[in-house]
């Protein structure tokens, strides 16, 4: 209490410091603006300081002929006289205050009101809360929609349809912890639950596992069982290096360069792998990586995971064993504002299903025994402005295996153009289309000519409902999901719609 006094008689005092009389206190009107002294002058070092002084809060009077004289020095009676002078004009400040008070006594009443209530609600949120270094998003998806097959063969197409062509209706749920210690590490909890069940062409099931969608999951507990989707921790050491490493992670995790613009929220999971289906393949599990990212949009990046790198016994799993089902990557990118561009190699133990992007015949030829060698080159470019000019993410990639049998996959290639035109129609909104072909087989051991050739289509548009709802009606379109399985001679296609509601929170 008493330091809040001596700061509110401060600037009085202060201010009676600057000027003396020799006598009563003078009798002229108050100043209303310093250039009334014929003694100060603007250059004078305390010139702002009297201003104020005169100006603002009225408590400086000068001499009957209009001097200041502020080199003299001055007496108790002249303090007395000057702090009396400011403490009338406190005086009047307070008075009015009290008016103003009295006049808006209930809507201050009910401003402090809601401010009770504020300081209420926000303790109770600081009482609950369980971590102040942790933030908490999610995404929920609502998707509706039937695939419908035709060709040739109506034993074929009647049995799909059976089996795989009703309408149904699918969710999936994430929530995503991100946890930092310093400011500058991370550790990542991804909560997950849906019921894309594996019978379910949108989930991988069907003819092929191609029509699987970029939101789809179900834990191995069954549907809308909640599990640990990812857990994995990143750290900085220096300024460029990252350091990834966790019991759960994914290779994609730890790519600090995706090189695509192509639509965030991806209906086929096949085509949003910028091309390249082996290199890029989502295997997931025990891992460790690091990523090297200097000034001027240069990436560099090495990592491994195990897919079986959690069990113990050597003979289906471990990490860097002849069953880990590990992928290792090393990839090189460059992103600017604008466009980015990367290659990215990775070396794939066979028998794992970790190409799970390939038509039924390449994916049970690569599951044999051996490794595959992918690489994989993409690029993507977006316009400066939204117009008419959409997006461009390209990528394709090559594959090498070890087989050992005639008729196996030796070679198999895959390739993708996806185009995003942004605010389109209406601003917010998006549109786009992609096509491109996933991993099929090119060279057989023992010189066989594979007929593994598979289209892959669609198309969208995106409602922003708001900036956490969005509204995505989609078509798809394989023109022969079962690649070289297919009847000699027939043909097989699937068609499929959706409408996909996302909430993110």
């Amino acid at each position: 209490m008493r330091s809040c006094l001596a700061i509110k008689l401060a600037a009085p005092l202060a201010a009676a410091a600057l000027w003396s009389l020799s006598g009563p206190p003078p009798a002229r009107a108050q100043l209303s603006n310093v250039s009334q002294f014929t003694d100060v002058m603007p250059t004078d070092w305390a010139y702002q300081a009297l201003a104020n002084l005169v100006e603002q809060y009225g408590c400086v009077a000068g001499y009957p002929n209009g001097t200041f004289r502020g080199n003299r020095a001055m007496t108790r009676y002249e303090a007395a006289a000057l702090l009396n002078a400011c403490l009338d004009r406190i005086t009047e400040v307070t008075d009015e205050l009290k008016k103003l008070i009295y006049e808006f006594e209930k809507e201050l009443a009910i401003i402090r009101g809601k401010v009770d209530g504020l300081e209420a609600r926000v303790g109770e949120l600081e009482a609950t809360q369980f971590a102040t270094t942790t933030k908490l998003s999610g995404l929920a998806t609502f998707v509706v929609g039937a695939n419908h097959f035709s060709g040739s063969d109506a034993a074929l197409v009647d049995q799909n349809n059976q089996s795989f062509g009703a309408t149904t209706f699918n969710n999936d749920l994430q929530l995503i912890l991100e946890t930092s210690f310093t400011g500058k590490d991370q550790l990542t909890t991804t909560l997950r639950a849906g019921n894309f069940s594996g019978e379910s062409p949108f989930g991988g099931g069907g003819p092929s596992s191609l029509a699987m969608l970029g939101n789809a999951s179900q834990g191995d507990g069954g549907p809308n069982h909640l599990f640990i989707d990812k857990l994995f921790y990143s750290f900085p050491v220096g300024d460029s290096i990252t350091v990834t490493v966790g019991p759960n992670v994914g290779q994609d995790d730890m790519l600090p360069i995706w090189p695509t613009f192509y639509n965030s929220l991806p209906i086929l999971d096949a085509l949003t792998l910028n091309g390249g289906l082996a290199a890029y393949n989502k295997n997931q599990g025990p891992g460790a990586g690091i990523s090297w990212v200097p000034a001027g949009g240069f990436h560099v990046t090495a990592n491994y995971v195990a897919a079986n790198g959690a069990e113990a016994n050597s003979d289906i799993g471990g990490l860097a064993t002849d069953h880990a089902g590990g992928t290792g990557t090393v990839q090189l990118g460059w992103e600017a504002d604008g466009w980015a561009i990367a290659g990215i190699y990775s070396k794939i133990q066979n028998g794992n299903d970790l190409i799970a992007y390939a038509t039924p015949f390449t994916q049970d030829q690569l599951g044999q025994a051996g490794d595959t060698h992918a690489f994989g080159l993409s690029g993507a470019w977006q316009p400066t402005e939204t117009h008419w000019i959409p997006s461009i993410s390209v990528g394709w990639g090559i594959n090498n295996s070890d087989s050992q049998r005639k008729g196996q996959v030796t070679t198999s290639q895959s390739w993708s153009v996806g185009l995003t035109w942004d605010d389109a129609f209406a601003e917010g909104n998006s549109a786009g289309m992609a096509v491109g072909q996933p991993v099929f087989a090119t060279a057989l051991r023992g010189g066989d000519t594979p007929n593994d050739g598979n289209y892959l289509w669609e198309w969208w548009y995106q409602f922003q409902i708001s900036d956490a709802i969005s509204v995505t009606p989609a078509l798809i379109y394989f023109s022969r999901p079962m690649g070289q399985n297919t009847p000699s001679g027939q043909s097989f296609s699937q068609l499929g719609g959706l409408v996909m509601t996302t909430f993110s929170f």
